[in-house]
């Protein structure tokens, strides 16, 4: 197999799936770690100093960008994953060789603008003055404050908004993403804790992503002072994206559904809906993070192209 891996703008999906595997301390310091040996998870694990689950995590990150190998080999307790070095180098070719005409519009939806929700304790919202209602009280989550919410949580159930449908009353939408600053729900918080979330945009699902946890252990990078250590503290920064190729989550295919299918035209809004599904094989709760709250200074963002 080849050690170089060549990206170009003509295939964005894997252009962007490497950069995200390589934006990251934790994945650099595994990348150099992988130099010269081949380890498992839990020799990674020590060498940098972090929890199992978190160097279990960033591997899979970086198998799926490609850059590592890993395969199975039994140990003293089951087996064990083995890492290795897949790439030496990375060629990016930054001259498209024809030029976009696409034109992109954005919108930063606040994730307390929702217009339906259903939640199941545990739950709650918060902004980043404190407490909004009353905690595990799904009536809570119908109060007028709700605008002003940084950190919304419940068990099971959903959140569904929509978003002004100002650019395609006479273009064609060619690709739409919606980004979340995401993770599961759990008491306090768990860094192992699965959960299966799901999107839909128009009543369309456009495909699940399973939470690894509840994340804690440090703090958000833009949490307030008053917000406790014990409790969630940051998310993932997750991309689902539908283009007439099918849906992407990160860049990994999820589904067949592809643009033409969400009827974005029909509408004067696009509805977009995260949560969890009744039947979801792992059950585990749901965080939104707002642009105050956790790791990345965003709420929904939406990106269409056209």
């Amino acid at each position: 197999m080849s050690k170089e891996i060549e990206l170009s703008l003509e295939k964005p999906e894997e252009l962007y799936t490497v950069a995200k595997a390589l934006a990251s301390e934790i994945r650099i310091e595994i990348i150099k770690l992988l130099n010269f040996n081949s380890l498992n998870v839990n020799e990674i694990s020590e060498c940098l100093g972090i929890p199992a689950s978190t160097a279990a995590v960033n591997v899979k990150i970086l198998e799926e960008a490609g850059l590592i190998h890993t395969e199975l080999q039994p140990g003293t307790r089951g087996s064990m994953k083995l890492c290795s070095r897949k790439r030496d180098f990375i060629q990016i070719i930054l001259k498209s060789s024809k030029p976009s005409s696409d034109k992109s519009y954005y919108i930063n939806m606040p994730i307390g603008s929702y217009v339906d929700c259903k939640a199941y304790p545990t739950c709650g919202i918060v902004t980043d003055k404190g407490y909004l209602g009353v905690e595990d009280d799904p009536r809570s989550f119908y109060d007028p404050l709700r605008i002003n919410a940084q950190l919304i949580w419940f068990h099971k159930g959903y959140l569904e908004y929509r978003f002004p449908n100002t650019v395609l009353e006479k273009v064609k939408a060619k690709m739409i993403e919606i980004s979340v600053e995401v993770c599961s729900e759990a008491p306090n918080f768990r860094n192992e804790w699965p959960s299966d979330i799901t999107m839909w945009v128009n009543g369309i699902e456009c495909g699940t992503w399973t939470s690894p946890g509840d994340f804690g252990g440090r703090r958000g990078k833009l949490n307030p002072i008053w917000w406790s250590d014990g409790s969630t503290q940051f998310g993932m920064l997750k991309t689902w994206r539908i283009t007439k190729e099918g849906a992407f989550i990160d860049g990994k295919k999820v589904s067949n559904i592809n643009i033409n299918k969400l009827d974005l035209e029909k509408n004067d809004f696009i509805s977009v809906r995260i949560g969890i599904k009744d039947d979801a094989k792992n059950i585990g709760g749901m965080n939104l993070f707002g642009d105050n709250f956790g790791d990345y200074p965003q709420h929904i963002v939406m990106r269409i192209d056209y």
